[in-house]
């Protein structure tokens, strides 16, 4: 008999496909992906022994306690892995995985889209052609911010922000970073590391975010940290909306402290504060930093692929925590 699984989330058709050929799969059946409690009785009904999700689902401690005794593992189609109680899961003998580095440089190459186009005003611009122009703009309007040569700053120096480095470099940027630990000199590839995290904000001409969520980095750029920066400085956050007081960034967009920003996650999703949607200098996306078809085939596969470890009795591939 094939494994008993539950698809949890909105995924590949690639990706359901193979779930449905290697295990005795339930697919969601709605529009959205499931909650906890559809995914306590999918599992409960099933009696599951995986369930694939995304971290739209909270697998808080009392989720976990839930979940039927037949559940052996979780698989995350995510890096981060902020919203699953990993001790809980450990507790309950439940082994936990999640999806690093498949999706590294989509992700990367979404923080550079963001960071040219917050630069160079993308959004403006593009609003101007699509209302018609029609008109003169002037040497001294509309003006952005020159991206080649400039300072970068890296909160977070894991698989996508040193991803997010390699693509700096090539518009020649300086790059600076901040990080629990310092990178041996051949990851760092001429990267100035900063053991102290505002002490490397004055430097910043640009700020890119790609540190884990979590207690330990809540509300780590707060109206401290932002007005560190030099007038004029434009941040980029494709990690997690928890790093930021969004309070303070908006502060610090309406008063010019910073030029623009460009985010992809935010503290409260999808029902993210619509202050920023109000604001030109804001380049908005619905959390989509890894939304190409090949990465997103590649994250479903792997956590298929730690699935089908653990259930065979081998050791997971991306464990964070493995029986």
């Amino acid at each position: 008999m094939k494994p008993r699984l539950v698809l949890a989330c909105l995924t590949t058709t690639a990706v359901i496909a193979r779930a449905r050929a290697e295990f005795d799969a339930i697919v969601l059946p709605g529009p959205g992906d499931m909650t906890v409690a559809e995914v306590t009785e999918a599992a409960v009904r099933h009696r599951a022994e995986a369930i694939l999700f995304t971290n739209t689902l909270p697998l808080s401690a009392a989720a976990i306690a839930g979940l039927p005794d037949s559940v052996r593992v979780g698989a995350t189609i995510s890096v981060g892995h902020d919203h699953i109680d990993v001790a809980a899961a450990r507790a309950r003998g439940i082994a936990v995985t999640n999806t690093p580095g498949v999706l590294d440089d989509c992700t990367a190459d979404h923080a550079m889209m963001l960071l040219l186009a917050a630069a160079r005003r993308g959004i403006e611009y593009d609003r101007i052609m699509r209302r018609g122009w029609r008109y003169r703009i002037g040497q001294g309007d509309l003006l952005g911010v020159r991206v080649s040569g400039k300072r970068v700053g890296i909160l977070g120096m894991g698989r996508i922000g040193q991803a997010f480095a390699r693509r700096a470099r090539g518009f020649d940027m300086t790059v600076l970073y901040h990080g629990r630990t310092r990178l041996p000199p051949e990851q760092e590839r001429g990267a100035s590391y900063f053991p102290d995290f505002h002490a490397m904000l004055p430097q910043c001409d640009f700020l890119s975010v790609h540190a884990p969520g979590g207690a330990a980095t809540d509300r780590m750029i707060d109206a401290r940290a932002l007005s560190l920066l030099p007038d004029g400085a434009v941040l980029v956050n494709v990690a997690r909306g928890s790093l930021i007081d969004e309070d303070a960034l908006f502060d610090a967009l309406t008063s010019g402290k910073l030029f623009a920003a460009g985010l992809d996650v935010f503290r409260d999703e999808p029902a993210f504060d619509l202050r920023f949607a109000a604001l030109d200098n804001v380049v908005l996306s619905p959390h989509v930093g890894s939304a190409s078809r090949e990465t997103r085939d590649a994250m479903g596969f792997r956590a298929l692929d730690n699935i089908a470890a653990v259930l065979s009795g081998q050791p997971a591939i991306d464990p964070l925590w493995s029986m």
